[in-house]
């Protein structure tokens, strides 16, 4: 058994379909998981700044009712000190005191009245004057020596002066970065996971689709009654699967048909030829004259040329409409244009012709031999009835990856330009051909069921070139190609 080489390997768009899905899966996550992180930090936010405002209204309540004087500053210096041990202490605070949280009451005339908290109470000062606080409305000011900005209230006092409760944004920025972290890390897992499932789901498809089009490339080649596997799932596979299978039954139906016709055709003028030719022979036999014997072979090998004529046609009718019956085997390219050289250099001898063949060696293909037979007998005849005397063939045999390279070149006058595009359509001839213009269309029609191509130019110095390449064959144990595949 043999068939066509693998092919190089497919992509799969499974790859391509998973990564669109998964960039659109991670912008969104993304997009979710910052909406959480700043629902997150306003919360946070709202927190401190309830928090700031309560207690700076509370200081400054208890500063207002003290009586003025060195108690004053004594009691509202330890409710400063119980408000800020409110709040966590956190490492790096000095020892009783928590640097997270300051609280500077300034006098009428700006200097400072009283202060509780850790650090320059210069730089604080500084600080808050120069941020121009918003009375009740906390805002953010940076503070020199610290690396975190403080969340700052301003309440302002009946004597002119005002009150500052700071409280750091270190806390809360280290708590949103840890968030941060944490969201990144979730993230990269979902955005993974979705991945997987969108490959895996993908591949999946994809894996029905693929068996669908290798089963369906299988078809065609010597048995059109194969179908394409189909799901129990009625899904969108599954439907697809079924419309080609209806397909190719009237595609089955068609080509039955163009077998029926041509079948029939061939018997009902083979057989009248046939009798016709008969009756041309028993004459010849029975003893007629010299001038009429020669009237009898003139139209036997008329009848003849017509009978090859009608098989030609036929078989290029069921090529061109993909429907040849093919009878794969291996053959040996090198030993069959051996024996065609063999059997034609007489005749080409006979004209003048000489006939040069390199070859590689052993070259296997699989195809039809009989077929293959015809087509290269094509060629031969080809250049037997289009070439000039004192004119020389060259055939070559070469091997090109998984292809047969098969070239057959001669120093003649060449195709004429105005044909050449058209060169394997039927009937398409040159001004002083005597043919039908059927036997390159022959060769194109044999070379492409068998899988292969075939290009026809003129050489630079003169000359026609027809270069054909066939599939080479490999052993069974190789992994088969879906497209010529056969038992």
């Amino acid at each position: 058994m043999f068939s066509k080489t693998a092919k190089p390997i497919m992509r799969s768009a499974a790859w391509r379909i998973s990564m669109w899905a998964t960039l659109a899966f991670a912008c969104g996550t993304m997009v979710v998981f910052i909406f959480l992180h700043e629902f997150v930090a306003g919360d946070i936010q709202r927190r401190t700044d309830a928090w700031l405002a309560g207690e700076a209204v509370t200081l400054n309540d208890v500063a207002t009712r003290t009586p003025k004087g060195w108690l004053n500053r004594r009691v509202v210096g330890e409710v400063a000190e119980l408000a800020m041990r409110e709040v966590p202490h956190k490492r790096g605070a000095n020892a009783g005191l928590n640097d997270s949280v300051f609280f500077l009451q300034t006098a009428a005339d700006g200097s400072v009245a009283l202060w509780v908290g850790t650090g320059d109470v210069n730089a604080h000062l500084a600080a808050v004057k120069n941020s121009r606080i918003v009375p009740d409305t906390p805002t953010s000011v940076r503070i020199t020596g610290f690396d975190a900005p403080f969340r700052v209230v301003c309440v302002r006092m009946n004597n002119g002066g005002q009150t500052y409760l700071g409280l750091s944004e270190r806390d809360q920025l280290r708590v949103l970065g840890k968030l941060r972290l944490r969201f990144v890390l979730l993230w990269l897992l979902i955005v993974l996971i979705g991945a997987a499932i969108v490959f895996y789901s993908t591949r999946r498809v994809l894996r029905h689709i693929q068996n669908i089009t290798e089963a369906a490339s299988r078809i065609g080649e010597a048995d059109l009654s194969s179908r394409v596997p189909t799901t129990a799932r009625n899904d969108e596979v599954s439907q697809l699967a079924i419309t080609l299978n209806r397909m190719l039954d009237r595609i089955e139906r068609s080509v039955h048909q163009l077998h029926t016709i041509t079948g029939s055709l061939a018997h009902d003028l083979r057989s009248p030829l046939t009798a016709v030719r008969a009756k041309l022979e028993m004459s010849l036999t029975a003893g007629a004259r010299d001038e009429e014997s020669e009237s009898i072979v003139s139209a036997i090998e008329d009848m003849d040329r017509l009978t090859e004529f009608l098989d030609k046609s036929l078989d290029v009718a069921e090529a061109k409409a993909n429907a040849l019956r093919l009878n794969r085997v291996a053959v040996d390219l090198d030993d069959l244009l051996r024996v065609m050289v063999e059997l034609y250099e007489p005749s080409m001898s006979e004209k003048g012709l000489h006939v040069n063949l390199c070859s590689a060696g052993w070259l296997e293909v699989s195809a039809d031999a009989a077929l293959l037979h015809r087509m290269i007998a094509n060629l031969f005849d080809n250049e037997l009835k289009h070439l000039p005397a004192a004119c020389n063939v060259t055939i070559c045999l070469s091997s090109l990856e998984d292809s047969a390279m098969l070239v057959v070149e001669d120093d003649g006058p060449g195709f004429e330009p105005e044909v050449l595009s058209q060169i394997f359509e039927r009937r398409v001839k040159g001004r002083n051909s005597t043919g039908h213009g059927l036997g390159l269309a022959f060769v194109e029609a044999v070379v492409r069921v068998h899988g292969g191509t075939i290009q026809a130019s003129n050489g630079s110095e003169g000359g026609a070139r027809l270069t054909i390449t066939l599939p080479l064959a490999v052993p069974s144990t190789t992994p088969l190609s879906p497209a010529l595949a056969h038992a």
